[in-house]
């Protein structure tokens, strides 16, 4: 008999780190993870060490810091704006952590979420634990990974509750167009439906100017906007970000939240705080870096026969296609591990759309990324 519950005992891993796999060969270059290989700024860890000798070492509010609530209103104000009022924020221990708080506030048993596949591999998870119907809507890499309008409506059906919309997107680096963001706007409104907005990657815009859906007309009262200091600020192990929501989401959350975590950890709102007065400086010093780094690596795929790309327009990710060598994406993974010593993450995990495909994230320096390209382009699959 197992005492693990049922909905568990025949779960599928989900997007993981391959431990096994960084003890086994000394060489590895570890391009499946989408964790920034920069420290984060100096003068961030310094202000969470002098704020942290300073008592910031004790639970926190609830809702969060409220010196971080006002700097968070303020740069929506400045970056977008829009005026957010300060009941309508609720920081989070991440915003992978926000998305499932996000879940279970507004799903009852049944309800359908829509999610734009190839889509970041724990939403299905996610709802699933939250008693809902995860309802992927397809695009694919012909269309430059798109909406198709008919696609999207014909998705929606009376138990469908919310739209999750991942802007720019993992895995794919797709940006959504003005146009796709309007077609999921005016599918919302017509439908009563919520968008959950994951918007992490707000800086990570290789062309064009960031706009959150929540400033679309008639999007304010419908939009839980999730965005997270993880890969913005350099910050993924401080494990802090923020919800943006209608009061009576935010409250439910809040509800949620106390029954889980209570409140985010108080030194990382502390270290946020700092983070949001430096955004500019860290777009221009880190950002920049990465944005040089995916378009090396769009190179170097380019020159790769068996690999087929769509180009990316943001994120650090790349996904391309491995259909030429006629392999799944784990049996290309599991080559590309053992026979070149790279780890990627296979693309099935994002959704069925994602098949044929395997992620690359540009979290490792220039140096390593030539190294990793020259030993993929070293494989041969009869192509």
């Amino acid at each position: 008999m197992s005492y693990v519950a049922k909905r568990f005992q025949h779960a599928q891993a989900g997007l993981t780190l391959d431990a096994d796999a960084l003890s086994r060969y000394t060489d590895l270059i570890d391009l499946s993870i989408g964790d920034t290989d920069f420290v984060t700024d100096s003068r961030i860890i310094e202000a969470a060490y002098r704020d942290a000798l300073g008592g910031a070492t004790r639970y926190g509010f609830p809702q969060g810091d409220p010196e971080l609530i006002h700097a968070i209103q303020t740069a929506w104000r400045e970056d977008f704006g829009q005026d957010v009022p300060k009941d309508e924020v609720i920081v989070t221990a991440s915003s992978c952590l926000g998305m499932y708080l996000a879940l279970t506030a507004i799903l009852d048993p049944g309800d359908e979420v829509l999610v734009i596949s190839p889509y970041f591999a724990l939403y299905k998870q996610q709802i699933e634990m939250n008693g809902g119907v995860c309802v992927e809507v397809p695009t694919y890499e012909a269309d430059g990974w798109s909406l198709r309008p008919e696609a999207l409506r014909a998705a929606v059906t009376p138990r469908t509750k919310a739209i999750i919309f991942n802007n720019p997107a993992n895995p794919t680096g797709k940006a959504f167009t003005m146009d796709d963001m309007r077609l999921i706007a005016d599918v919302a409104k017509e439908n009563d439906l919520l968008v959950l907005a994951d918007e992490i990657y707000t800086r990570y815009l290789y062309k064009g100017v960031f706009v959150p859906m929540r400033t679309l007309p008639g999007m304010e009262a419908r939009t839980v906007t999730l965005n997270s200091f993880s890969k913005n600020f350099m910050m993924t192990g401080w494990r802090v970000g923020f919800i943006i929501a209608p009061r009576e989401i935010v409250d439910a959350i809040g509800y949620a939240n106390g029954a889980m975590i209570y409140t985010a950890p108080s030194v990382s709102q502390r270290a946020a705080i700092r983070a949001l007065s430096l955004r500019e400086e860290i777009r221009e010093t880190y950002i920049t870096r990465y944005k040089n780094r995916v378009f090396y690596a769009t190179e170097r795929i380019n020159t790769i026969p068996y690999m087929t790309l769509v180009p990316p327009m943001g994120t650090f990710y790349l996904f391309p296609g491995i259909k030429k060598t006629g392999l799944s994406s784990a049996e290309f993974a599991k080559t590309a591990l053992e026979k070149a010593h790279v780890l990627v993450s296979p693309g099935g995990v994002f959704g069925k759309t994602g098949e044929g495909h395997v992620r690359i994230a540009c979290t490792a320096k220039t140096e390593q990324l030539k190294e990793a390209f020259d030993r993929l382009s070293a494989l041969k699959f009869g192509v």
